[in-house]
């Protein structure tokens, strides 16, 4: 399901025009990006949330010219859903 997918489904089943459902499915998209910048992290309960996992350091190859190189620590965003939200795509 892409954005627009999105959109259109929100826009039938509320009867909001397309243009409105737009411009707030981007502005809740930038609002949970810049909470992920200022690493806070978002929770929607019984849906999940968007964390922001570390990695550690760590020692990788590149193969193609046979050489180890080092991987610095680094910080991901990630999404955890929620158990009720889990259960119902498990089932």
């Amino acid at each position: 399901m892409t954005k627009a997918d999105i959109v259109n489904e929100i826009a039938k089943n509320t009867g909001i025009d397309k243009a409105t459902v737009l411009t707030t499915v981007e502005a809740f998209i930038e609002t949970v990006k810049g909470s992920l910048a200022k690493k806070e992290n978002v929770y929607l309960r019984g849906f999940g949330s968007f964390i922001i996992k570390e990695r550690a350091q760590k020692t990788a190859r590149n193969i193609s010219k046979n050489v180890t190189i080092i991987i610095p620590a680094h910080k991901i965003p990630a999404f955890k859903p929620s158990k009720v939200f889990l259960g119902m795509v498990k089932n």
